[in-house]
């Protein structure tokens, strides 16, 4: 459990324009006073990040979003009493007042409430909004623990709170509610359908107009190592011809059965979609440091459960052959 003086440090840090690691529910983020460019742009250049990729400002309740955007349409009313404080980001018209490098230079702003008590406590003793990606170099895997964080940054980060793992373990629904229609941009752990239910009318698909919102690229949560997505039976063909070759296989798949291959390094992940998403990138970290040649990853089933889930899997697997040739 995360003591209050560590907030009281961490508030410290976040006031003085450093940077502060912290848990939501979703993934670790990487923070900064969203009101201070100059902590703003440290966020970039920790993660290497371009500067025309948005930010989410995470924010401590509803109410601070007129702080934020210049206007909360009533569809965004709507989701906020039903998925607030959780694992939603909404796309919003920024206000006035908000600077260029958290919008990406566009003219909306990603919000979210986040859910975690230990992201709760951060926001409301520093009483502002912070701007956090995920606590990780740009398109690599997402942080899940505190530890992740510090591996990956070291003393480039003021404070790191360690509020354990995190529950969900894959990023935060992103839904644009600045058009004329509400359109869902990136899939998470409250579904299409969840939305649809609560607005009342389906979501629009996003459009070539659309703002851009982070997770998007092609290519993003990605080990170094090159990732293959395919079939359980494929899979162990692959794998067994690559150990031929003298190439080290890793295998992420969704049985225990581990096959007699030589130098075979053999992760079985959960067969439920929420244990699945929860241990994800901690399974992808764990493979990604096993001096492997490849990451060979069984394809998760097709149902509505595992939508964000493959979203996340396809991004990380974008270009894999071409590295591997």
């Amino acid at each position: 459990m995360v003591s209050e003086r560590e907030i009281d440090e961490a508030v410290a840090v976040l006031r003085a324009g450093g940077l502060v690691a912290f848990p939501t529910e979703t993934v670790y983020g990487l923070g900064a006073d969203a009101s201070n460019p100059e902590a703003v742009r440290k966020i970039f250049a920790a993660k290497g990040r371009p500067h025309d990729h948005p930010l989410i400002v995470h924010i401590a309740d509803a109410v601070q979003v007129a702080n934020w955007a210049r206007e909360m349409p009533g569809a965004a009313h709507a989701l906020a009493r039903k998925f607030w404080p959780g694992p939603l980001t909404m796309i919003l018209k920024r206000a006035p007042r908000v600077n260029d490098l958290v919008t990406g230079g566009q003219d909306t702003v990603a919000l979210r409430v986040p859910a975690h008590r230990v992201a709760q406590a951060l926001l409301r003793a520093f009483g502002g909004g912070v701007a956090a990606p995920s606590a990780n170099r740009f398109g690599r895997v997402s942080a899940t623990t505190a530890e992740h964080v510090r591996r990956e940054f070291g003393a480039a980060v003021g404070c790191v709170l360690d509020g354990g793992a995190a529950d969900v373990g894959i990023e935060s629904t992103i839904v644009d509610l600045s058009g004329a229609r509400p359109a869902l941009l990136r899939p998470g752990w409250i579904t299409a359908r969840q939305l649809e239910a609560t607005l009342g009318l389906p979501l629009a698909v996003p459009e070539a107009q659309s703002p851009r919102a982070p997770g998007t690229l092609a290519k993003h949560y990605a080990p170094q190592t090159p990732l293959m997505m395919m079939e359980g039976d494929l899979l162990i063909e692959l794998a067994t011809s690559l150990s031929r070759q003298g190439r080290r296989v890793a295998v992420l798949a969704r049985s225990a059965r581990q096959p007699l291959i030589e130098g075979l390094v053999w992760v079985a992940a959960p067969q439920d979609a929420a244990p699945y998403a929860h241990d994800l990138y901690a399974n992808l970290r764990r493979l990604d440091t096993a001096g492997c040649d490849v990451i060979l990853l069984e394809d998760p089933p097709q149902g509505a459960e595992w939508f964000a889930i493959r979203d996340r899997l396809n991004r990380a697997a974008a270009g894999a052959q071409e590295n591997l040739a």
